[in-house]
């Protein structure tokens, strides 16, 4: 775990009120793996003070630093987008415990559901690119409320992967959730891993499918945090274990899917 002052490199406007942060950073974040997080803080003086957490969707080529993909919600991501180049965001991380790997030959599912999209990313390019297992294996579901929250389309495409795409409005790909795709292709051929990342009522049913179909799940949760390390236990989920919470900071952001209650 490293501090220190990110300098701006981009924070470019996808579209609607979704930006990519591109910070330079020195080598200590480049350990990152898919799934951990970073917290960060812009100063103070302008902003609210506690810390906000954001996956990690990237690590730039040439190792120069990280890339923070984000959709404006709220006083501190609507004060974020308008940092310019030049400028520095204060950086915590690389936090939590990432994704476990599967096997080099396993067939995969990768459910990303809106801005949940963002460490999935960084795990598909680090199973293809950096693992070397065969862009085939892999198959992405990619579900949005609408075809302006389709993100990281593009992305995924260049890394040769098949994407199905469902929006709640029917703007693009099937009109449904994107829980109904996976579900029709669990029950043509089960892969031997489901990773997901979105809405809880995604999650929930994921979870509950892949205990039905008897497939292994992992899923990063995103919760509300203040300090990204354990310190102050405000982000408790329930465990599937009597009178027992975990803490998406430090015990995850991602959990094997049969550890959580929804």
């Amino acid at each position: 775990m490293f501090l220190e002052k990110g300098q701006v490199l981009w924070n470019k406007k996808l579209c609607s009120s979704y930006f990519k942060l591109g910070l330079k950073l020195s080598g200590s974040f480049y350990d990152a793996k898919p799934g951990q997080f970073v917290m960060l803080r812009i100063d103070e003086r302008i902003a609210p003070l506690l810390r906000r957490p954001f996956s990690v969707y990237r690590i730039i080529e040439g190792r120069k630093g990280v890339e923070i993909l984000y959709r404006v919600v709220g006083e501190f991501t609507g004060i974020l987008s308008g940092i310019r180049e030049g400028e520095c965001v204060d950086i915590l991380g690389p936090l939590g415990n990432g994704f476990s790997l599967p096997k080099k030959d396993s067939r995969v599912f990768i459910v990303a559901g809106g801005i949940g999209v963002a460490p999935l990313v960084f795990l598909c390019s680090y199973l293809i690119v950096e693992k070397g297992y065969d862009s085939s294996t892999i198959k992405v579901f990619l579900g949005a409320r609408s075809k302006d929250d389709l993100l990281c389309r593009d992305d995924l495409s260049s890394l040769g992967l098949e994407v199905a795409i469902t929006t709640d409005d029917g703007s693009e790909g099937e009109t449904c959730m994107i829980t109904s795709p996976v579900e029709a292709a669990l029950k043509k051929a089960r892969p031997d891993m489901i990773y997901a990342c979105g809405p809880s009522g995604m999650m929930k049913c994921l979870s509950e499918m892949a205990g039905d179909y008897g497939v292994a799940c992992q899923l990063s949760m995103e919760t509300v945090m203040a300090c990204g390390f354990g310190a102050c236990l405000g982000c408790a989920v329930e465990s599937k274990d009597a009178n027992k919470y975990l803490h998406v900071c430090k015990d995850g952001p991602v959990f094997d899917s049969r550890d959580i209650r929804f």
